[in-house]
């Protein structure tokens, strides 16, 4: 045989496996495998962590179809949006909407009292499950993205180690194919995860985040159904908790639509830390080696589970450490500002603390992105940064305490948060006494001087000694 009769022929044999590898993926994706074939639809739909649902499940195979036959280098999101859609519009009741919007004029009289950040221009709203997702999809997406070209990537790697040496030619050219489809199945499993969270929260800075942005989407949201569910487990008035949640959401829009650096600060350090994930690839191998082909639930595992996701280095940790309190920082003044405007409503502590302990806990969605992503959004200093957002207001006033968000570079410090003497001195603030105890003390000396404070008693002295004569 010549050369080039060996090289040609070498060339159909990589053909030919690809071109094989591509008739099964398409013949399963497309129903028409043999009889016998051990492909279960609903074990596939376990495997890319979305319902065993007819429809989905169709739609699911459309979309690995096109990325089998149609392969591109980036990942299509619009399936990610298409998905999404699917969960959020499970046909659960969209919640009443009135409570809501007759509880939001009455949050904006009483913020104007208690900050110095005016009104947004634009209104509060009240969105669906399906707007909201609509909305904040983009967001999402933008997290998640560099995160889903690294576990990609490291997929391919992690095959072309194992495959062997007989078959890496086949892979060579099946792999834009499968990176196509990796990227199908990632976009397909943050979209299931997008449109459950759509059930989990109850308004538009719920997570934390400004999620949505744009003309007239910037004066705070509600969601009535997710309200009404959160009302379901307080013991509270239905419209007292409605109340409280309207007075936090338009506190939380009105810090990011007067703070213009804000969102573009906190969406940047989000992004920035995302991209400094880095997937184990060793674990991909060692994992990859374990899975059982006829239990595909283990992929879906593999990838919520976070285990492709090694630890932090320091770099990250210190990135992470940054983003956790500047979520803090915004949760912590939102908590102040909502609790001095909500002082009117009844069980307004015990909602509070329950909202608290939620964005504390997160809910499954939440978990199940920063599994996937690599990215958790939980302000672990929230007390810790309310507190000091309170003695700001204490120690000063409102003024200075909302002034702080003029600039980045004024905000508190992680040092400053554990140490907040140190923001003190830094305000020329740390020989004042809060009002409280100025009226305490000066009460107290009003009745000293008056003679009415009771005689000392010798036997009850501060420090639990009897002293004798």
């Amino acid at each position: 045989m010549s050369a080039d009769e060996h090289d040609d022929s070498r060339g159909n044999g990589r053909n030919g496996d690809f071109e094989e590898l591509q008739r099964i993926l398409r013949d399963m994706l497309s129903g028409d495998a043999a009889p016998d074939a051990s492909f279960d639809p609903e074990q596939f739909a376990k495997a890319a962590g979305i319902p065993a649902d007819p429809a989905m499940l169709q739609g699911l195979f459309s979309t690995l179809r096109g990325a089998m036959t149609r392969p591109s280098e980036g990942i299509d999101w619009s399936a990610t949006r298409r998905t999404a859609i699917e969960v959020a519009g499970d046909g659960s009741a969209p919640g009443d909407p009135a409570p809501s919007l007759r509880a939001f004029p009455v949050a904006a009289l009483w913020l104007d009292e208690v900050t110095e950040l005016g009104p947004t221009p634009d209104a509060p709203r009240t969105l669906t499950r399906i707007e909201w997702v609509q909305q904040s999809v983009d967001t999402w997406i933008g997290f998640a993205e560099p995160v889903a070209e690294s576990i990609t990537r490291a997929l391919m790697e992690a095959l072309q180690s194992q495959m062997p040496e007989e078959l890496r030619d086949a892979l060579q050219g099946a792999a834009p194919m499968l990176r196509s489809v990796g990227g199908a199945l990632f976009a397909v499993q943050l979209g299931t995860i997008i449109g459950k969270l759509s059930g989990e929260v109850v308004s538009a800075g719920d997570i934390g985040i400004p999620l949505l942005s744009g003309e007239g989407r910037e004066g705070g949201a509600l969601l009535p159904s997710g309200v009404e569910a959160f009302a379901e487990g307080l013991d509270q008035d239905a419209e007292a908790v409605t109340l409280y949640l309207a007075v936090r959401e338009l506190a939380h829009a009105r810090l990011f639509r007067h703070t213009k650096w804000l969102r573009l600060h906190l969406l940047t350090a989000i992004t920035d830390y995302a991209r400094g994930i880095r997937i184990d690839t060793d674990r991909i191998e060692d994992v990859a080696r374990d899975i059982d082909p006829a239990q595909p639930e283990q992929i879906q595992e593999l990838l919520s589970n976070g285990a492709l996701i090694p630890p932090k280095t320091e770099a990250q940790e210190a990135a992470h450490a940054r983003l956790e309190t500047m979520l803090a920082l915004i949760e912590g003044w939102v908590d102040v500002v909502t609790a001095d405007a909500a002082k009117r409503i009844p069980g307004a502590d015990a909602i509070a603390e329950m909202v608290r302990r939620r964005r504390a806990t997160g809910g499954p969605a939440e978990h199940a992105f920063s599994a996937l992503a690599g990215l958790e959004l939980r302000p672990r200093r929230l007390r810790e940064a309310s507190s000091l957002w309170r003695l700001v207001a204490e120690r000063s006033d409102v003024s200075t305490r909302d002034g702080l968000w003029a600039h980045p570079d004024l905000l508190p410090t992680s040092e400053e948060l554990d140490h907040p003497a140190r923001l003190l001195e830094r305000l020329g603030r740390a020989g004042v006494t809060s009002d409280t105890e100025a009226d305490e003390f000066e009460a107290a000396l009003a009745q000293l001087l008056d003679g009415e404070l009771p005689p000392h008693d010798a036997g009850n002295d501060t420090d639990g000694s009897d002293r004798k004569e």
